[in-house]
């Protein structure tokens, strides 16, 4: 008698973990290592690389999954790029690679802004114009690049009319108002909106109240036979509601559909939800690393995560309580605990806390609101994580508030900044992914998640006016204005987009060309006596 299917699925889960050497340097080495450089754009310029590499080019998930773990990243606080690029490690190859393609992602550009503190720490009042007008160009740039991942992501949560519907209203909600509880908010009542949608709860109330002015009409009385034409018409109605609502079943069955087929040509495979598929002999290698069971890959439980969860809340208590009561707080343990408490209630990713940090270093005194814009603009021409701007922060902070050795405050303000903006966000998603393991199958929690990721996507566009409001950077408003008063920076802006939409230029090479264009808008400003 053959083994079952569980006992194959333990002997392949068995012998991956003899294999960590190998997938230790194929995850850290040969696939990640040059993400760190290269994906500029911030995180939804970050999703579509993911989407791309780890997806199409390389299959480590699938669509499917790719897609929950969009949902499930925005849905919490944290770095929403940071902690896709980490959960996709950890599905693929265990928690060591994980953490480590974490540091090679994120480290190159905390190392940069760290030394973009120390310069900054250095300049004088006002810095050149030709400075500000690249500061502005990058802006320019960015907001482009912004806005064709937002657009892309669209096509891709959109399924519907409802998706449709929850991606404007998302978007519309977040350009209307701006608070920490507000976009979590938001993403909430998007999935409870799907999820009363999927199920109809709604439908039978609905379908009374339209059919009411009808009833009423009616009067009570018994109504009249049919004519011919009156049956015609009817007919014609109910086949075409008949049709509607087949048409809906088939989509909301396909929708819950989780099997996969594990025989025949691998190429009529569907897209694979279930976490129980076991990998054979006969399926690639694309195949397996689409199909190894989740949960057993992650090795942990969902009473795990839940305990993860939980020793996260307490360490959150235990630094917001100190924060409170300890009679002379030392400035560097407040910078810390500033950074952990924007770790756990910012959430939107990086376009989100980067305006939202403003409150916690700008009034407290510590950063002057000059060089918060100066860093504001030119972090979007770094790679890797926009939370790296904690590093900045952290950075300045520090040197602005010692006399001696600050080089040496620097390094201790950047680590403290790098560890209390990010360990909140990595730290709580491992939990969740060993809750997700046992509940994704759920479909209730498939509805919910379908609709948080049409409301996060919205929120994207939310980012791009942001930063459009603040992108232009002069010495008549160091506090930065909107990129619609000059035409320029809306050509730099279309520039941006149309390359990457239609030509497909790359995020880099668009950020670059926005820095030139600034410069030369720079040239005809001076060259006119403007």
């Amino acid at each position: 008698m053959g083994l079952s299917r569980w006992e194959q699925w333990w002997q392949h889960s068995s012998s991956s973990s003899s294999t960590l050497s190998p997938r230790l340097w194929q995850t850290t080495v040969t696939e990640n290592w040059h993400l760190g450089f290269t994906c500029f754009g911030g995180p939804p310029v970050h999703f579509k690389i993911f989407h791309d590499r780890f997806v199409v080019k390389r299959p480590w998930i699938d669509e499917q999954v790719y897609q929950e773990l969009f949902s499930v990243c925005q849905a919490f606080s944290g770095p929403g790029s940071t902690k896709m690029h980490y959960c996709i490690n950890l599905i693929h190859s265990g928690f060591l690679p994980a953490v480590l393609s974490f540091l090679i992602w994120s480290l190159p550009g905390a190392l940069g802004m760290f030394g973009l503190a120390i310069g900054v720490s250095n300049i004088g009042e006002s810095l050149p114009r030709a400075v500000y007008a690249l500061l502005s160009g990058l802006n320019a740039a960015t907001v482009g690049i912004i806005a064709l991942a937002a657009v892309q992501l669209a096509q891709k949560a959109i399924t519907d009319k409802l998706t449709r519907l929850l991606v404007f209203l998302g978007a519309a909600a977040g350009l209307l108002y701006n608070a920490l509880w507000y976009f979590p908010l938001l993403m909430m009542i998007a999935g409870v909106v799907a999820v009363i949608h999927d199920f109809k709860w709604l439908h039978g109330p609905v379908k009374a109240v339209a059919n009411l002015p009808t009833k009423v009409r009616g009067g009570g009385h018994q109504r009249r036979g049919p004519s011919e034409e009156d049956g015609v018409e009817m007919t014609a109605t109910s086949e075409g509601q008949l049709q509607r609502e087949q048409a809906e079943q088939a989509e909301q069955d396909a929708r819950s559909t989780t099997k996969s087929t594990t025989t025949g040509d691998a190429r009529q495979r569907l897209p694979v939800t279930n976490t129980d598929t076991i990998p054979n002999e006969e399926t690639s290698t694309a195949e397996e690393a689409r199909t190894v069971p989740t949960e057993r890959r992650l090795n942990i439980s969902w009473q795990f995560g839940l305990l993860l969860i939980g020793l996260f809340l307490v360490s959150f208590i235990v630094v917001m309580v100190l924060r409170g009561v300890l009679p002379v707080k030392p400035l560097l343990y407040r910078l810390f605990a500033n950074m952990y408490l924007a770790g756990t209630v910012i959430f939107g990713g990086g376009p989100v806390v980067i305006p939202l940090l403003r409150e916690y270093v700008v009034a407290e005194g510590w950063v002057s609101p000059r060089d918060f814009l100066i860093g504001l603009a030119l972090i979007q021409g770094f790679p890797g994580p926009n939370f790296n701007f904690a590093v900045y922060l952290g950075a300045l902070t520090a040197i602005n508030n010692q006399t001696h050795d600050k080089v040496a405050a620097a390094v201790v303000g950047a680590i403290l900044g790098y560890l209390g903006i990010f360990i909140p966000g990595l730290w709580t998603v491992h939990g969740t992914m060993g809750l997700w393991s046992a509940v994704r199958g759920m479909r209730w929690v498939r509805s919910a998640l379908r609709g948080i990721n049409a409301a996060a996507v919205g929120l994207i566009y939310t980012a791009v006016y942001r930063l459009w409001q603040i992108g232009w950077i002069d010495e008549g408003f160091q506090q930065g204005t909107s990129l619609a008063n000059d035409p320029w920076w809306v050509v730099v802006t279309a520039t941006s987009y149309v390359g990457g939409c239609w030509f497909g230029v790359s995020p880099p090479v668009a950020i670059i060309m926005g820095a030139v264009l600034g410069l030369i808008r720079y040239g005809v400003v001076v060259g006119q006596g403007y």
